[in-house]
């Protein structure tokens, strides 16, 4: 079975774009219902967030694996060249624009839901080298799972497993874990809870790129093979499941 590029790219817009609308309306729901506590706030945002990434990749990722992240997607690209699996460049452009439109109109549907403005671009800065250093072992981190469940024949309790890992490190790292550029973008979009203020936004890209370097070096000296499993990130899609039954 081959699964038509487009329907990839749909089920990556809207899994991506369900995946901050989650993140921005329970940020919103949170402070509504707890305005004096803001630990209870990220509490709720936090479960909330990790529960709709897991039911997310179950959703979407027999499409088009539920990437939803351009650092996910740019390491399944580079860790697949030299075994000829994972994406293709033309695929990977292709998924890149399709995440970050997608997180984009996710702030834009949470902004409406409550009754906000459209867009309403965020006034929360985040910057300085402990938040971005907190992105970089978030990123990092996120790359080295993924990859490992799928190295090791893990890869379908990926929805667990990622979900688990993001809502811990919304606690466990300065920067409540982004650990991923498109939706960094997107939620700049929103001057809500879960807010990034725009010049924000290039510290935290970077420090991403970076966390997606230290994760790649990871990988290389525990999974050095670890790139054969390309296919099967974060989960393998209906097509490449009919492929390896083939085998």
């Amino acid at each position: 079975m081959t699964i038509a590029f487009w329907r990839r790219l749909l089920a990556e817009f809207a899994g991506t774009a369900l995946l901050v609308t989650a993140v921005v309306g329970s940020g919103i729901m949170a402070t509504d219902l707890s305005p004096d506590d803001v630990g209870l706030q990220l509490l709720q945002n936090s479960v909330a967030t990790a529960f709709a990434l897991g039911v997310l990749i179950l959703m979407f990722g027999p499409v088009s694996g539920a990437h939803f992240n351009p650092v996910v997607s740019a390491a399944d690209w580079l860790l697949g060249r030299r075994s000829g699996s994972g994406l293709t460049l033309r695929e990977l452009a292709g998924y890149l624009v399709a995440q970050v439109t997608g997180a984009v109109a996710g702030s834009v549907l949470a902004n409406l839901m409550f009754g906000l403005g459209a867009v309403s671009f965020s006034g929360r800065v985040r910057s300085g080298g402990n938040l971005w250093l907190g992105e970089v072992v978030a990123t990092a981190g996120l790359v080295l799972l993924i990859f490992a469940l799928a190295r090791s024949g893990r890869a379908t309790v990926a929805p667990a497993a990622v979900g688990a890992y993001i809502g811990a490190a919304y606690w466990f790292t300065s920067s409540t874990s982004f650990a991923n550029p498109a939706v960094t973008v997107g939620r700049a979009f929103t001057d809500t809870f879960a807010g990034i203020a725009p010049g924000s936004v290039p510290g935290f890209l970077v420090a991403q790129v970076v966390g997606l370097v230290v994760g790649l070096g990871l990988l290389a000296a525990l999974y050095p093979d670890a790139g054969a499993a390309a296919d099967q990130v974060v989960v393998p899609t209906d097509e490449q499941s009919a492929t390896s039954g083939r085998r």
